[in-house]
């Protein structure tokens, strides 16, 4: 017979906190797996490579705030205007900044997902009993209220 007692919520907030942290980990390890295989990094630095064509080409910065936009004088704004219209207008650059922002949102759902059903539902079932890593660590079980 098993001698059955309720866990602490320090306990239980300690057991959550750790499955956190590793899913965390795992996530990320995911995301930087999927980021290679997808070929993000090509895009995002072709991305910036148009930024900085345009950036040059106008004398311009495009990473600025609105109240140092709205601090240009008129011929500023305007050639800033300019250099952004020229940059919306090449292809290859919409193109790599629509990638970007598509592999981004792919990745990180993807991970999250991946990560979560590793952590969440393989995990459990590898050790058969329905404990996550962080309820195994702290000595917690999952038990049906008639103790079955």
């Amino acid at each position: 017979m098993y001698d059955l007692q309720k866990a602490s919520v320090w306990k239980r907030c300690s057991a959550a906190l750790f499955d956190f942290i590793i899913l965390t980990m795992v996530v990320v390890g995911i995301a930087a797996i999927l980021s290679n295989l997808v070929g993000y990094d090509n895009y995002f630095n072709n991305m910036n490579a148009s930024y900085e064509k345009y950036e040059q080409q106008y004398g311009i910065k495009f990473d600025i705030t609105e109240e140092e936009y709205l601090s240009k004088t008129e011929e500023e704004k305007a050639l800033w205007q300019d250099a952004y219209q020229a940059l919306t207008i090449d292809q290859e650059a919409m193109y790599a900044y629509n990638m970007v922002f598509r592999l981004s949102v792919l990745i990180v759902t993807m991970s999250i997902l991946f990560g979560y059903l590793i952590l969440e539902f393989a995990i459990p079932l590898i050790f058969k009993n329905g404990q996550t890593l962080g309820k195994k660590i702290f000595g917690i079980g999952v038990m049906r209220t008639d103790g079955i």
